[in-house]
């Protein structure tokens, strides 16, 4: 058991010792608002924060092919591990299987993920235009829109997900 006086003694040793550590990394070092706008992508389902931009999933295949079906297949379906974006079915009596278009809520979600965190090996590497087209690729390839449906900041607020009613909305709780 440390008794206090250790404790401290412990926690100023690591101080020490990590303070280069944390200097050499820059952090702590106050950041600009030029730094934060890489950053600043957050797209919610009111379509407030979305770009400029549009497509359509026949755009959007060729966007997938390239940048995406190495980890989640040609189909959607994924090649190993939680990488599957289609298929699935909430109402199973198993573990659901949690997909695109069996569970997200917002379409604006799968804009949002693909923008800030695809494709995995080049976060953020993808235009908007690049986003707006492999959204609407997934889409179409979960039944959810037509081959040449166009995909925009409006048409993104508007659609309803399958499973937009399987969640509660709480914001009104807070």
């Amino acid at each position: 058991m440390f008794t206090h006086k250790t404790l401290s003694w412990i926690v100023l040793v690591c101080g020490i010792t990590a303070a280069p550590i944390l200097a050499a990394q820059n952090l702590g070092v106050p950041v600009d608002e030029s730094q934060l706008k890489g950053f600043d992508l957050v797209a919610g389902p009111d379509g407030i924060g979305f770009p400029a931009g549009s497509g359509t999933a026949k755009q959007g295949k060729t966007v997938f092919d390239s940048k995406c079906a190495a980890c989640h297949a040609v189909t959607g379906e994924g090649v190993s591990g939680n990488t599957r974006l289609v298929g699935g079915d909430m109402q199973s009596e198993g573990t659901p299987l949690r997909t695109v278009g069996s569970y997200w809520p917002h379409a604006s979600t799968l804009f949002d993920f693909i923008r800030r965190a695809m494709p995995a090996n080049a976060p953020k590497s993808l235009s908007n235009e690049e986003v707006y087209q492999a959204t609407a690729y997934v889409l179409f390839l979960n039944n959810i829109i037509g081959e040449d449906t166009v995909i925009d900041k409006e048409a993104l607020s508007k659609l309803v997900m399958p499973n937009a009613d399987g969640f509660i909305d709480q914001s009104h709780l807070q």
